[in-house]
């Protein structure tokens, strides 16, 4: 299921309303958190000049969120989550996962899976090309790094050497993740004319983000 397409002060709102509604400690609160606040940061670059194209970009913010939206309101209803969010949802409520993992799962699935298809949804309802967004989309890699830096600082403490939170942190980049979702841009917009092809892929691609989205979330602690 979809969410509906809002406008990114609604997107706000929303997740204004979500992070209101739920405990600090759960997981999706976690990541909520760290979203609201880059959903916060890129509308503030809109009204300044900072994209080349602020109407695709502010598309494209809306387009983006929805998709974690869907998976709020699907799981709220009962409904599983597309795959790649099914970890973060099914574990949120685990209190032997660090909070610095909860946000890193919802970022490993929103950006690695939900990123590359609001690009091609974003192009299809703006008839642009993915070339044409590259260098927007470039520039809001300085505001998730910024804010990825700011979460880890808050939520990371000092671990002792050897401390499996370290290794399980330390294997998810943003830069990479960011990378490898314009590389599933490519790949799926040469896709985009063979339906079925396209499903396979983007179907596997959701599984396969799941599969590192609960990896990520690896207890470190015991209960």
């Amino acid at each position: 299921m979809t969410a509906p397409v809002l406008t990114v002060d609604q997107v706000v709102d929303r997740m204004t309303q979500i992070a209101a509604e739920l405990p600090a400690a759960d997981g999706v609160a976690v990541f909520n958190a760290m979203y609201l606040t880059v959903t916060r940061l890129v509308r503030d670059h809109l009204a300044v000049s900072f994209f080349d194209d602020p109407a695709t970009m502010a598309e494209l913010d809306a387009v983006f969120a929805a998709r974690y939206l869907a998976a709020v309101d699907d799981d709220a209803a009962g409904r599983r989550p597309a795959a790649c969010w099914r970890p973060l949802f099914e574990l949120r409520g685990a209190r032997n996962i660090h909070p610095l993992q909860f946000a890193l799962a919802g970022m490993n699935a929103h950006i690695e899976n939900d990123l590359p298809l609001a690009v091609l949804e974003t192009c299809r309802l703006t008839g642009r090309t993915p070339d044409r967004l590259h260098p927007d989309y470039l520039r809001i890699n300085t505001l998730l790094a910024e804010v990825e830096a700011q979460v880890r600082a808050t939520l990371l403490p000092l671990p002792a050497a050897g401390d499996p939170l370290l290794h399980i942190v330390g294997v998810w980049s943003i830069d990479h993740a960011r990378e490898a979702a314009w590389a599933s841009v490519l790949a799926l917009w040469e896709l985009h004319r063979l339906p079925p092809a396209y499903r396979l892929v983007a179907d596997a691609l959701s599984g396969s983000v799941g599969m590192v989205g609960r990896a990520l979330l690896t207890p470190v602690h015991p209960n």
